[in-house]
């Protein structure tokens, strides 16, 4: 059996072709005895509208490629899940490219060289499907400016940084400001901070906010109180220790991500401190982990939904010609548990 055509349905309601073409693409008025003759024919007909050949003469195929370099790192699900929620709102097709990077090179994300070719293929499929733009999700928050090229589709990043184009990201130091403006409030001064790696973005920034506090509030500043950790449990647990060994123990612990705070929990466990009687902690990015840990963790939850959504809200109306309104970065939230109290009087 042939194919359906735009003819066909314009032969079998006594109408021209262009009419047809108006009632399907609602670009002119059409009388209504007309347009109800035309949408029998194509409900009789079973006709189906071919979306790529009618989008391509429109020069968009409301598609949109996501490339993110992991979907089992914690981040990417609610990133990807706020990218569908606007996608639905508008009757987008998501197009995802997982590159595996977590499983293909760990850590070792300073090897540009070493994943650059995953990201070129997954660029070069979703060119192929003629998407309208590409959103890019790192893995974690980096520089990511040069790392690909989508040969003038535009592209919108997120849970990254880059030089060249738009990057939707949350902000760090206000995050870690908040963090410790919440332990202030709760009467601590002596507040010890587990940072990660200095040549991450986000330590950096996040000590920002630290010392923005200690500053604004006018905290006792003791540099023996700030420990260097690397984002895993065990870094928790041994810089936690130190911090607890001191002749003038800290009475709070800000650790910069919830896997250093179980380390954390661990290593007061082992010297016979209570959480929180006899020290405060406290995590960052709400893992969902923090919420069964004993006690369970007070922690900054990370705005990834909102990430997602703004990233494709933004892309969105790049592709439609407007210009991208002014607004703040997705904020992170306080998320009170049972981890910190205010320090024992002495």
């Amino acid at each position: 059996m042939s194919k359906i055509s735009i003819k066909d349905i314009a032969l079998k309601a006594n109408v021209s072709i262009a009419t047809v073409s108006y009632v399907l693409n609602g670009t002119r008025n059409v009388r209504p005895e007309t347009r109800r003759r035309v949408e029998a024919a194509i409900e009789e007909m079973n006709y189906k509208p071919n979306d790529i050949a009618k989008s391509l003469k429109r020069q968009h195929t409301n598609t949109i490629g996501v490339i993110a370099e992991d979907i089992t790192v914690f981040n990417a699900p609610d990133i990807i899940d706020g990218i569908n929620d606007f996608g639905d709102r508008h009757d987008l097709h998501i197009l995802l490219v997982n590159l595996r990077l977590d499983k293909r090179i760990g850590r070792n994300f300073n090897d540009v060289t070493a994943y650059r070719k995953y990201a070129a293929n997954a660029v070069s499929e979703l060119l192929s499907k003629q998407v309208d733009g590409i959103i890019y999700i790192g893995v974690h928050t980096r520089d990511l400016t040069g790392l690909i090229d989508t040969e003038g589709k535009p592209i919108v990043y997120t849970y990254g940084y880059t030089k060249d184009d738009v990057s939707i990201q949350y902000n760090d130091e206000q995050a870690s400001y908040e963090a410790m403006a919440y332990l202030i409030s709760q009467g601590h001064s002596r507040i010890a901070i587990i940072s990660g790696l200095m040549d991450s973005i986000p330590s950096r920034l996040r000590l920002n906010g630290y010392y923005r506090a200690v500053t604004e509030f006018q905290l006792p500043f003791d540099p023996l109180l700030i420990k260097m950790g690397d984002w895993e449990r065990e870094s928790g647990f041994r810089l936690a220790a130190e911090l607890l060994a001191m002749p003038e123990p800290p009475t709070a612990i800000l650790s910069m991500n919830d896997v250093m705070a179980v380390g954390v929990l661990q290593a007061a466990a082992a010297q016979g401190f209570k959480v929180p009687e006899d020290v405060s902690v406290m995590g960052f990015d709400n893992r969902e982990f923090s919420d069964y840990l004993t006690p369970r963790i007070t922690t900054m939850n990370l705005p990834l939904h909102e990430m997602g959504y703004q990233a494709i809200e933004t892309l969105y109306q790049i592709i439609n010609g407007k210009t991208s309104d002014t607004r703040l970065p997705p904020q992170c939230q306080l998320i009170e548990r049972d981890s910190v109290a205010a320090p024992r009087t002495k």
